[in-house]
C-alpha cells in the first residue's frame, strides 16, 4: 500500500511529462503547419500581383494599338494573364463571396480581351467603343494593382494577417473593384465561347543565338584568359587571380576567375575560350552614399566601354538597385539602334566605380548589319501609329524576334494621357511589329 502512495505519484508526474511534450510537438508540428501555409499564402499572392501588373501593361498596350494583327497577339496574351491572375486569386484564404468582385472583374478582362482577339483575327477592326472599354478597364486595373500593393505592405508590416483575412467580411480587394464591375455587366451580352486560341509569341527582350557570332575560332589558353582579365582590370592592383570551374553547359563556353585586388575587393570574371572575350564581371561591396548623378554615371559607364574596346555604344535603359546604376547599351551603326547587341554596365554611384560587365547579348549577335535601304518613309510609318499617340521622337532600330530574326523598324517614342509607350513600325511593311509601356520609376527607366 505504502509503495502504491509512492507510484501513483511518479505516474502522474510521467504523464504530465507525456503531455507535456506531445503538446510540445503538436504546438511545433501547428507553428510549422501555419509558417509553411503563410509562405504559400504570400507566393500566391506576390503570383497574382505579378499577373495583375501583366493584365494592366496589356491593357495600356491594347488602348493604342493600330494593328489588327498585332491587338490580337496582345489581347491573346492579355486573356492568358486575367486567367492567371484569376486563378492564384483563388488560392487565397479568402472567402469566395468576398473575392466575387475581383474574380468577376478579372474574368470580364480575360472574355472581353477573348473576344476582342476574335475580332482581331477575322480582320475586324476594333471600334470607338471597344478602345473606350479598354480604357476603362485599364483605370479599374491600377485600382486593383494599388490595392494588392497596400495589401501586401498591410501583410509584411503586420497591419493583418491571413487569419484576419480569412475572417474578414469585406476583404480589400472587392472594395477596390465592386463600385466598377456593374458598368461592364453589359458587355457580357456580346461575349462568345470560342474553342481556343493559338499563341503566336510575342518578341523577345533579348535574343540568343544557338551559335554566337563573335565567338569563332581555335580555343585560348588558361594564360591567355589570365591576361585577358588584367587587361581588362588594368586601372586595378590585382593581387591574386585564382582558377574556377569551367562554364561548358552554355552556349559561350569560358574560363571563370575569382580576382583578389589590393583593395580587398573581390571580382568574378568570365573569358569566353573562343576570342577570348570578357562575358560576365562582377564585384559585390558595400555602397556608401551616392553622390553620382545618373548622367556621371552613363558618362563613366561610355568611357569604360571605349576603353576596353567597344565603341558606338549607346545607352538605353537603367536601373538603381541599392546604389548601383545599371546602364544597358545597344550597339549604335549609323544611327540605328541595334537593340540585340546589348551590353550591361554596373556603376557605384558612391565612386562612379565599375562594378559589374555583362556581354552576352553582344557577343551573341553582334556584327556589322547590312541596313535594308528600301524602306517606307518616316511620314508613311506614322499613318499607321494610333491617332491618339503624342510623338515625342523617332529613329531606325533593328528589334530580335522570338524566332531568333531580326526585324528593322522605325521606332517611336510618345505618350498617350501621360503615359508613355514605345510603337515599333515594320520599315518594310508598315505594320505594327510591338508596343513597349515605359515606367519611369524612381529607381530607373524599365520597360514591358
Amino acid at each position: 500500500m505504502k509503495n502504491k502512495k509512492h507510484i501513483l505519484p511518479i505516474i502522474i508526474g510521467i504523464l504530465i511529462i507525456a503531455i507535456g511534450t506531445l503538446s510540445y510537438f503538436l504546438y511545433q508540428n501547428m507553428n510549422k503547419t501555419k509558417i509553411a501555409n503563410e509562405n504559400m499564402y504570400n507566393s500566391n499572392l506576390y503570383e497574382l500581383m505579378n499577373y495583375v501588373q501583366n493584365v494592366e501593361t496589356y491593357l495600356a498596350k491594347a488602348t493604342i494599338s493600330s494593328s489588327s494583327t498585332h491587338a490580337a497577339e496582345t489581347l491573346t496574351y492579355l486573356w492568358r494573364e486575367a486567367n492567371l491572375a484569376e486563378t492564384y486569386l483563388s488560392n487565397l484564404p479568402v472567402q469566395s463571396q468576398e473575392l466575387e468582385n475581383t474574380a468577376k472583374f478579372l474574368n470580364q478582362v480575360s472574355d472581353y480581351s477573348y473576344s476582342l482577339s476574335r475580332k482581331n483575327i477575322k480582320g475586324e477592326e476594333l471600334s470607338d467603343e471597344d478602345f473606350n472599354n479598354l480604357e476603362e478597364l485599364h483605370t479599374y486595373s491600377l485600382s486593383l494593382e494599388d490595392t494588392l500593393n497596400q495589401l501586401a505592405w498591410d501583410l509584411e508590416n503586420g497591419s493583418i494577417s491571413w487569419k484576419e483575412l480569412a475572417q474578414t467580411e469585406k476583404d480589400q480587394f472587392s472594395q477596390a473593384v465592386s463600385s466598377e464591375i456593374d458598368m461592364f455587366s453589359t458587355l457580357e451580352e456580346n461575349f462568345h465561347e470560342y474553342s481556343g486560341l493559338i499563341y503566336d509569341g510575342a518578341f523577345s527582350e533579348h535574343m540568343t543565338t544557338s551559335e554566337p557570332k563573335m565567338i569563332t575560332g581555335e580555343d585560348v589558353t588558361e594564360e591567355d584568359a589570365k591576361n585577358k582579365v588584367r587587361e581588362f582590370m588594368q586601372d586595378k592592383n590585382i593581387q591574386e587571380i585564382n582558377t574556377l570551374e569551367q562554364s561548358q553547359n552554355t552556349n559561350i563556353p569560358a574560363y571563370n576567375f575569382s580576382v583578389k585586388t589590393e583593395e580587398k575587393d573581390n571580382y568574378a570574371i568570365s573569358v569566353s575560350k573562343k576570342g577570348c572575350y570578357v562575358v560576365y564581371s562582377n564585384c559585390n561591396r558595400d555602397i556608401g552614399e551616392q553622390v553620382w548623378s545618373y548622367e556621371d554615371a552613363n558618362k563613366k559607364g561610355q568611357e569604360f566601354l571605349e576603353k576596353v574596346g567597344i565603341k558606338n555604344m549607346q545607352n538605353t535603359y537603367y536601373l538603381n538597385e541599392s546604389g548601383i546604376l545599371t546602364i544597358n547599351y545597344a550597339y549604335n551603326q549609323n544611327g540605328v539602334i541595334i537593340y540585340p547587341d546589348l551590353i550591361k554596365v554596373k556603376v557605384a554611384l558612391d565612386n562612379g566605380e565599375i562594378l559589374g560587365f555583362e556581354s552576352t547579348g553582344y557577343l551573341n549577335n553582334h556584327t556589322e548589319r547590312k541596313i535594308e535601304k528600301n524602306i517606307i518613309s518616316e511620314e508613311q510609318a506614322k499613318k499607321t501609329l494610333n491617332k491618339n499617340l503624342n510623338i515625342k521622337s523617332a529613329n531606325l532600330a533593328i528589334i530580335p524576334t522570338e524566332y531568333k530574326t531580326e526585324i528593322l523598324c522605325y521606332e517611336f517614342k510618345g505618350t498617350v494621357e501621360n503615359r508613355e509607350f514605345i510603337v515599333y513600325i515594320n520599315a518594310k511593311t508598315g505594320e505594327e511589329e510591338d508596343i513597349l509601356v515605359i515606367y519611369n520609376t524612381p529607381n530607373g527607366v524599365l520597360t514591358m
